[in-house]
């Protein structure tokens, strides 16, 4: 059967505690790849939108897994990579540790991204050295303790690689950051050239970052 690269996609997964930011960083990204028409606005998407259930935008976190396009899936077995998301003053947490375990065990590249940069009681060096110290107990290989760090501010639309002063903001203007590190970081999916259609996918302008998912350590009797 012929196989085939798909260099205009990556299957990623947002791996996150409870309310470290995932909902938010990928509502940012799904404005800045262009996911919505030209007229939408935050009041007719909504102001999160992956939060869709009443309950989530009352208690302003996500419950249920959903599937979405800058194109997302929750379960592991079905990406390449994982956006370790990780709040840089509480640091790395008991679910995270959970499924970065499974993703370690399968071999997957992951990209560090420390959220929250800006939150006045950051420590971001810390917190750094604390998901260091993680990878080492789960007994990760000299490769996957090499991961790329990423500093956003979700809530602000914000990346960079360049770390920040504690409290202040990544110096980068948008998410070109995360972008550019997942196309760099995360193999493009192969497919069978003959099997049957599954989906659709629609267009970005974030053509190398099309596929990413929002699935993770929180609290939902459908999360990974």
């Amino acid at each position: 059967m012929p196989i085939t690269t798909r260099d205009d996609i990556r299957n990623v997964a947002i791996v996150a505690h409870v309310d470290h930011g995932k909902t938010t960083l990928v509502d940012k990204m799904l404005w800045e790849a262009g996911a919505f028409e030209a007229r939408a606005t935050v009041e007719s998407t909504g102001e999160r939108v992956m939060d869709s259930g009443d309950l989530e935008r009352e208690k302003g976190i996500t419950i249920l897994a959903k599937n979405t396009a800058v194109h997302y899936e929750r379960g592991l077995s079905m990406v390449d990579g994982v956006v370790l998301l990780v709040d840089a003053s509480e640091g790395p947490l008991p679910q995270t540790r959970f499924v970065l375990r499974k993703a370690l065990a399968a071999k997957m590249p992951v990209i560090l991204c420390i959220n929250k940069v800006d939150r006045p009681d950051s420590r971001i060096q810390e917190v750094v050295d604390e998901v260091y110290e993680l990878f080492m107990d789960l007994e990760a290989t000299e490769d996957q303790i090499e991961f790329p760090i990423v500093y956003a501010s979700a809530k602000n639309g914000r990346a960079s690689m360049e770390r920040p002063d504690n409290g202040g903001l990544p110096d980068g203007e948008d998410l070109t950051a995360l972008f550019q590190t997942i196309i760099d970081t995360i193999p493009a999916p192969t497919y069978d050239t003959e099997a049957p259609l599954q989906r659709s996918r629609r267009a970005s302008r974030w053509r190398g970052a099309s596929t990413t998912a929002p699935s993770s350590a929180s609290r939902s009797p459908s999360s990974s």
